[in-house]
């Protein structure tokens, strides 16, 4: 089931993200926004960066339901339930809050959603052998795994099952095929990973 997954990106445009992540190109320049059902490119280009967590979300709504709103729709309900939270002064925007997030996934989208707040690798091959989807707490440098890890957590993917020591996951920012469907020994995946997700069936 899930290796016909589809991989959904929190940017629009696929073959944008290494210039977006890498090479500043402006985030809101993207000529697919309209797919992610924002209102309009300013919206778009304001929260795109923080949808890391919703594109987890629909992937997972996809693989278990096979429809999904659209990205944008998915955050108006996080954001409802207080998932992400902006800063009155500054702007800046916090989330995705597990806490909320789970509630909205259980009570809206009619997903099994458990918070982990303290998970460590082989809690998340038992969730993974139950047949859960894990939206995994990782650094966002997991798309250049060869490269030493600058520290842990601050992006979501999700982990959708495993073959053996091997974890296989869709990072919604990945730069390459190959990054957004990916697959990593267990040992390296941990150099990136905080410990921390949400479980969902």
């Amino acid at each position: 089931m899930s290796s016909h997954l589809t991989t959904v990106t929190q940017f629009a445009s696929p073959d944008l993200i290494h210039a977006i992540v890498y090479e500043g190109h402006d985030q809101g320049d993207d000529p697919r926004w309209p797919e992610s059902g924002a209102p309009d490119a300013d919206t778009y280009r304001r929260w795109c960066g923080h949808m890391c967590g919703i594109a987890c979300l629909r992937m997972a709504l996809l693989v278990r339901t096979g429809t999904a709103p659209t990205l944008f729709e998915l955050l108006d309900g996080a954001r409802r339930h207080g998932a992400y939270i902006e800063d009155d002064d500054t702007g800046a925007i916090r989330g995705m809050i597990y806490a909320p997030a789970a509630v909205y996934a259980r009570t809206e989208l009619g997903l099994q959603a458990d918070v982990h707040p303290e998970l460590p690798m082989p809690g998340l091959l038992d969730l993974l052998d139950e047949g859960r989807l894990v939206v995994a707490s990782v650094h966002k440098e997991i798309r250049r795994p060869d490269r030493p890890a600058p520290g842990k957590g601050g992006h979501l993917v999700l982990v959708t099952h495993r073959q053996s020591d091997t974890l296989c996951f869709r990072n919604p920012s990945g730069t390459t095929a190959g990054t957004r469907t990916a697959r990593l020994g267990t040992a390296t995946f941990a150099r990136f990973f905080a410990g921390r997700g949400i479980s969902l069936n």
